[in-house]
């Protein structure tokens, strides 16, 4: 298989011109690409997005392999690229890798697209990429628009250091206890949710997060773009008056300094001293706000050492 992909350029020979591209009804020839897998970044909502290097690889790649050929269609009707489609998602990618990895042998240039963004964030198309590489095929990154590195520029949080979780488990439970894990993480976070599960999804964040600054970011790019700031507890708080409509992405600021420090026997001494002063609740509120444990966390704790307090009165 290594030999033959490093024939690409006699290969290359029989393959048609590319058609070419339009941008406002000029047209612009496309390059001959080398033979190899050349990952495209598409736009996340707006089409202007482009770049003019991902025109000129779509409309020159033999095929464009995505993952929903109708919505890909619509950016290749945008700019008047003919170049055929194939499809390659979750569902089908076990059989349609293999005939993909033939045509890259045979000395085929084939760009890798997701619906939107920069493909291989959220996808499976990672797995083409590491048998590609292995087989000796030469695999290009074309960067561009992401859902991620957009809504971190926006937030107004910090952006030296970020963790990127995808989507949370939609069943509660899970989610809940995948949260507690991603609490410790000393980064900025960013998760995906759907509309329907963003209320849910708040409600959580504040529960075991604690009381960060956060922000939604809705439908980047497009008509309808929004971001809303504050901290978890009041983005939870209105999140019944929130547009469910449109993709979300929720950025979580990191944990203060001093949060992130804290430990279980630090934790133990703060609740300690809140108790004797305040109820449960107040002393759970001012403890979860400056130790970086989630409210629950630190309720359960709570609770704990109240009821051992009581005992040995």
């Amino acid at each position: 298989m290594r030999a033959k992909a490093q024939t690409g350029d006699h290969d290359q020979a029989q393959r048609p011109e590319p058609a070419g591209y339009a941008i406002s009804g000029t047209a612009f020839a496309a390059p001959r690409l080398k033979a190899g897998l050349y990952l495209v970044a598409t736009p996340i909502g707006n089409l202007g997005d482009i770049t003019i290097r991902a025109l000129e690889t779509l409309a020159g790649a033999d095929v464009i392999a995505c993952e929903d050929t109708r919505v890909t269609r619509k950016l290749l009707d945008r700019f008047a690229i003919v170049t055929p489609l194939t499809p390659y998602h979750d569902h089908n990618a076990a059989t349609a890798r293999p005939r993909l990895l033939e045509k890259l042998a045979a000395g085929a240039a084939i760009a890798l697209v997701s619906d939107a963004g920069t493909p291989l964030i959220s996808d499976p198309g990672f797995k083409l990429v590491r048998e590609a590489s292995q087989a000796g095929v030469a695999v290009t990154a074309l960067p561009g628009a992401s859902s991620v590195l957009s809504a971190l520029c926006v937030a107004g949080l910090p952006t030296d250091r970020f963790f990127f979780e995808g989507f949370l488990p939609s069943k509660a439970g899970a989610r809940r206890g995948r949260l507690t894990e991603l609490a410790r993480i000393d980064a900025t976070l960013v998760l995906f949710e759907s509309g329907p599960r963003i209320a849910d999804a708040l409600q959580d964040l504040s529960a075991e997060l604690g009381d960060r600054e956060a922000a939604i970011c809705r439908e980047m790019t497009k008509l309808h773009e929004e971001v809303k700031r504050g901290r978890v507890s009041e983005l939870a708080a209105n999140a019944g008056s929130l547009e469910t409509r449109g993709e979300f992405v929720v950025v979580i600021g990191p944990p203060a300094k001093t949060e992130s420090a804290m430990s279980d026997a630090e934790l133990d001494e703060a609740l300690g001293a809140a108790l004797a002063v305040r109820s449960v609740k107040d002393a759970v509120a001012e403890v979860a706000a400056i130790s970086g444990r989630g409210k629950r966390e630190v309720y359960a704790r709570a609770l704990e050492l109240a009821k051992h307090v009581k005992g040995r009165s």
